[in-house]
């Protein structure tokens, strides 16, 4: 008798073991699953102080935006634009180009690896600039969308939101380019995949830049892209954000008619600029973006990143939890950083955001690097 009660407690036990492990194991999955139901995730819970390791900076160039993408087997690849230093911030739009860095780890550090675009002659279209790159990697080829520019303008030393930086930063239209390896040569096109509106009216008759793209569900290419309308002034209008649709990944892109991100009739309807830097993915038949909040619309902070959420790619409403990282940020010491993070960009890792890249300034912008901000997975 007693020796099957003692059986039978081992039973017991061995059962409760099981169910406990696997409860664990459902609940774990069951979190997992919630990461991955970008509608309710919720980012801002999820980002974790700047390790001071995780910043890529060059001594003499000025590095902006940054696009990140995983190399199979070998590890990961960032596009990024970069211009001298001692040039100033603003001579972006004159001397910016795209560069490649690698590192065998998502968070760094990346080396410089070699320039994509030289500078060519201005009477090319992106003949004086190379900016904005965003890269896709689609049936085995890399995708490197980009805006560029030209102009022929003296550059004098008071240049910066002249007339005549305005008549390079007005000539920016988009592009794309093509490789099998990056670390290749890549075939630059001699026009653009998306021009200013020959309409003079329309949204973005001036100028497009800021392209970001991702595939949809149905093959689609999505493009969102930054526009701006002609005003009579040198300078332009309001600056919106508007989307196009191809069924391949080099166009012909169909625009939209009307502006993205925000509402007929919205309150905001004359405000000079809504939303910025917008990075998007599509997960699970849904289309993503992270955009920068600029007047504070959509978390109720001027200079936040946003995370809206779209099922066409053109009617776009905030997510759950729409906060993805304040205008503050701080590093692993509890220092804040100087300035908001700009030109973001998600690295996804089996659905699950992992990675929280950016662009930002040093020093009141005299200098500027890209950031990997970690996201923690609270399983």
């Amino acid at each position: 008798m007693g020796l099957k009660i003692q059986r039978v407690a081992i039973i017991c036990f061995l059962m409760a073991i099981f169910s406990y492990k696997t409860t664990a194991q459902l609940t774990r999955q069951d979190k997992t699953e919630n990461l991955r139901n970008i509608e309710r995730l919720n980012i801002s819970s999820m980002i974790q102080p700047l390790p001071l390791k995780n910043k890529f900076l060059d001594s003499a160039y000025n590095i902006w935006c940054g696009s990140v993408v995983k190399a199979p087997k070998i590890g990961y690849y960032m596009f990024y634009s970069r211009w001298p230093k001692a040039k100033g911030h603003e001579a972006w739009i004159t001397d910016s180009e795209i560069a490649l860095a690698f590192s065998e780890k998502p968070e760094g550090p990346y080396s410089h690896v070699k320039v994509i675009f030289n500078k060519r002659d201005k009477k090319y279209w992106d003949g004086v600039c190379t900016h904005n790159p965003t890269v896709i990697i689609h049936q085995g080829k890399y995708y490197l969308y980009y805006m560029g520019t030209t102009g022929s303008a003296p550059i004098t030393p008071n240049f910066a939101y002249s007339p005549a930086w305005y008549n390079y930063r007005n000539n920016q239209r988009i592009g794309v380019a093509i490789a099998d390896n990056p670390l290749d040569q890549w075939t630059r096109y001699d026009k653009p995949i998306l021009e200013a509106s020959p309409d003079s009216t329309a949204p973005d008759a001036m100028l497009v830049s800021n392209p970001a793209v991702t595939i949809d569900q149905n093959g689609r290419f999505i493009m969102v892209y930054k526009q701006v309308e002609k005003n009579g002034k040198y300078q332009g209008g309001k600056v919106r954000f508007g989307v196009a649709f191809s069924s391949a990944a080099t166009g012909p892109f169909i625009k939209n008619d009307s502006p993205i991100f925000e509402e007929k009739n919205s309150s905001y309807k004359d405000a000079w600029m809504i939303a910025e830097d917008p990075f998007i993915w599509n997960y699970k038949g849904i289309n993503y973006a992270i955009v920068r909040d600029v007047i504070g619309k959509f978390t109720g902070v001027s200079g936040a990143l946003a995370l809206l959420s779209s099922s066409d790619g053109i009617n776009w409403k905030p997510t759950t939890y729409p906060m993805v990282i304040g205008k503050e940020i701080f590093d692993e010491t509890g220092t804040k950083l100087d300035d908001k993070l700009e030109r973001p960009c998600l690295l996804i890792e089996n659905g699950i955001p992992i990675y929280l890249f950016g662009a930002m300034g040093i020093d009141n912008r005299a200098h500027s690097m890209n950031i990997a901000i970690p996201l923690l997975l609270k399983r």
